[in-house]
């Protein structure tokens, strides 16, 4: 089963492999592109999963995992 708490390994995955920083678009491209199989069945994750992956970025920024955006949209995500 998919929880937020599996994509924010999921994001950390991601963001390593972009040198610690990347723009939310790019996150949810390699997740998709890693991970679709399990998105899909996953039954109605699949619906919200960028929604949940959003979700799990913010809890990583409350865990200081990642830096805080202090709600702008003109910032990437980037790890602490």
């Amino acid at each position: 089963m998919i929880t937020r708490e599996i994509m924010k390994d999921w994001i950390i995955e991601a963001l390593h492999s972009m040198n610690g920083v990347g723009w939310p678009k790019d996150v949810a491209k390699y997740v998709w592109e890693k991970y679709e199989g399990d998105l899909k069945r996953s039954g109605g994750m699949l619906y919200t999963w960028q929604y949940d992956l959003r979700w799990a970025a913010q809890l990583l920024r409350r865990d200081g995992i990642l830096k805080q955006v202090n709600k702008r949209t003109d910032k990437p995500w980037e790890l602490n």
